[in-house]
Parts: structure tokens; C-alpha cells; sequence
């Protein structure tokens, strides 16, 4: 049961931190986002919660994987693996409760080194681990990229 038990409660944190960032950024959704423009790329409103459901799962059995490695050096990545996670929320609450793409771009470039760095490290541990940061990392560069966009298109929203 514990070794399930690493697997279940990261992604169910995940999970959590993504429906309460949902909730808080859904008025900026209605009402601000529509407004913004936008790159020609920028994916339907439908994909959004299905790519954020695989990145999580993923995220979670990532971490599940390092917990139960019994390695010296999971506690330092699954350090770096609660600071990308606390990174990737607030980037929610800067970008769209905010409505400030100046500090969504700040906090995304953060998130992407520390995603990265999870990634890298986390390979030490677990291979698997590593991989199945792969669609995140993913996700992260265009993430970027609409968020730079975004910012050079409609300036910093300060």
C-alpha cells in the first residue's frame, strides 16, 4: 500500500492544484483571454484540459517512481519536483488572475529550468521518471511560446 501510495498522492496533488487553478483563472478565461491576441498556433480551448490531464498523470508517476526508488538522492529531486509544481501554479494565478503575461513569461522561464532540472536529475534515479517528464517539457516550450507571444502582442498587463 505505501509503495501505491506514492504513486496516488502526487498525482492527486497534481490533480488538486490544477482544478483549484482552474477555478481561480475561469473569470480570466471568460472574460479577459478571449480578448487577447493570440498566435495562429494557439490550440482550441478543448485541448487544454486534456493535455493538462496527461501532463499530470504523467507528473504523478514520475514522482512515484522516484519515492519508491529507495535512491540516496530522491529527497533532493523530489525537492526540485514540489518547487516546479508550486512554479507551474502560480503561473495560473500570475498569468490569468493577474491578467499579467510579463510575470506569467518570468515565472514560465523559471518553471522551464526547473522542470528540466527535475528531468535530468530525476534520470539518475529512475530512467522512467525522466521520460515521463517528456510531454511535459513539451507542453512547457509551447506554453512558452503562447506566453511570449501573448506578451509581445498585448504588452505586460500591469
Amino acid at each position: 500500500m505505501k509503495k501505491a501510495m506514492a504513486y496516488i498522492l502526487p498525482t492527486l496533488l497534481c490533480f488538486v492544484l490544477g482544478g483549484l487553478a482552474g477555478w481561480l483563472q475561469s473569470d480570466s478565461i471568460e472574460y479577459w483571454y478571449p480578448y487577447l491576441i493570440k498566435p495562429a498556433l494557439t490550440p482550441p480551448d478543448v485541448v487544454f484540459p486534456i493535455a493538462w490531464s496527461i501532463i499530470y498523470l504523467c507528473m504523478g508517476i514520475s514522482a512515484g517512481l522516484v519515492l519508491n526508488s529507495g535512491a540516496h538522492a530522491r529527497k533532493g529531486v523530489m525537492t526540485i519536483w514540489f518547487f516546479q509544481l508550486g512554479f507551474n501554479f502560480l503561473w495560473s494565478i500570475l498569468f490569468f488572475v493577474c491578467r499579467s503575461p510579463l510575470l506569467g513569461m518570468i515565472d514560465i522561464v523559471v518553471l522551464d529550468a526547473l522542470a528540466l532540472l527535475y528531468a535530468v536529475r530525476s534520470a539518475k534515479v529512475r530512467t522512467g521518471a525522466a521520460w515521463l517528464f517528456a510531454p511535459y517539457l513539451c507542453w512547457l516550450a509551447f506554453a512558452t511560446y503562447l506566453n511570449a507571444y501573448i506578451l509581445a502582442m498585448n504588452g505586460t498587463g500591469m
